[in-house]
């Protein structure tokens, strides 16, 4: 088959870094990702107390950080409801970044990635523009550009505090030069007013992220009846396209897997998705069996191979290294068949 739309290959994105080697949002893992040729990293983004963005896929950080180990911060284990869900930790919000710098990342799933754990208490949780510092310097060392890709994490919840996430993110972006509709940076999120508002104050890429279940938070809080699957329709894309440039789709969304975790045929998201004038992005591919689908065990580049066959754009990879192996693969260039 013959990749459309595009006239460049399929992008990788090192998801949270190169997290299969390196405990995910460190500055270790996003050069690493970079290293193992990545376009993009990916920061998941949560604010401080003061109004600070730092990379951590949740604003309760006892799975991603020492904090429980730090007697001087026991008192601010708290239980908070987060979308929704009731989440029992230490929030992001509750420290300032001074604090939040004498904490050290750690391994979230070390019983799959022990290899990680060796690294765990030595990693600095990162700035935004720690982050963008270390893309500089890398892209001017290999003299190739590497984007950014960062994802607002629960934008409603942050709002609601008054630690919204859109004007600081869009102010660091600025101020480093991320400008245009060309610039090397998507913005994402799996709620959709978030992005609509960002629509109306940027020309940066914007991203809608669609998983397998369920509905955008703000949806939620809205009353509104539509999901997902509302918005991964032919209809659904051609509204997410007067707002973003891309949408960021769970794998299953192109194809389901059966209850026994093998493939079905592919659905028509992607082919949708291009007619509407969207990217396509697919998350999230990982090298252990546990994630790969019946199809695939043991076999982690087959699995990149079928999507890529199916005219994706682009792919969230923890081994960005696996994924650029298959990108190299003559058969999955521009316009071969």
């Amino acid at each position: 088959m013959t990749r459309i739309l595009q006239n460049t290959p399929a992008i990788i994105i090192a998801h949270r870094g190169a997290s299969g080697y390196r405990p995910e949002h460190t500055l270790a893992a996003y050069e690493l990702g970079i290293a193992l040729g990545a376009d993009y990293i990916e920061p998941d983004l949560v604010s401080t107390k003061d109004g600070v963005l730092i990379a951590r896929h949740e604003n309760e950080i006892s799975e991603t950080t020492d904090v429980a180990s730090h007697a001087e911060f026991a008192y601010r284990q708290t239980t908070k409801i987060i979308d929704g869900e009731s989440k029992t930790g230490w929030f992001t919000e509750d420290f300032t970044l001074t604090e939040i710098k004498t904490l050290r990342a750690k391994e979230r799933i070390g019983q799959l990635r022990s290899q990680n754990t060796t690294y765990d208490g030595l990693l600095e949780i990162p700035t935004l523009q720690e982050i963008i510092d270390l893309v500089k310097v890398k892209s001017a060392e290999i003299n190739r550009a590497i984007g950014i890709y960062p994802e607002t994490k629960h934008p409603t919840y942050f709002q609601s505090i008054g630690l919204a996430l859109e004007a600081p993110l869009l102010a660091t972006l600025t101020a480093n030069g991320y400008q245009g509709a060309n610039a090397p940076v998507f913005i994402q999120s799996f709620e959709v007013g978030n992005l609509q508002d960002l629509s109306t104050k940027t020309d940066l890429p914007l991203v809608q992220l669609l998983n397998d279940s369920g509905k955008p938070y703000d949806f939620v809080v809205s009353g509104c009846n539509r999901t997902y699957a509302d918005l991964a329709t032919a209809s659904g894309l051609e509204e997410i396209a007067k707002y973003a440039q891309a949408v960021g789709v769970h794998k299953n969304l192109l194809v389901p897997r059966d209850s026994n975790g093998k493939l079905q045929s592919p659905t028509s998201l992607v082919t949708d998705a291009h007619a509407a004038g969207l990217l396509v992005h697919v998350w999230t591919f990982r090298n252990e069996d546990c994630f790969l689908p019946l199809d695939f065990q043991g076999n982690p580049q087959g699995e990149y191979e079928l999507f890529f066959s199916l005219g994706i754009d682009g792919v969230f990879s923890d081994y960005p290294d696996t994924a650029f192996a298959v990108t190299e693969n003559p058969r999955f260039k521009l316009g071969s068949p």
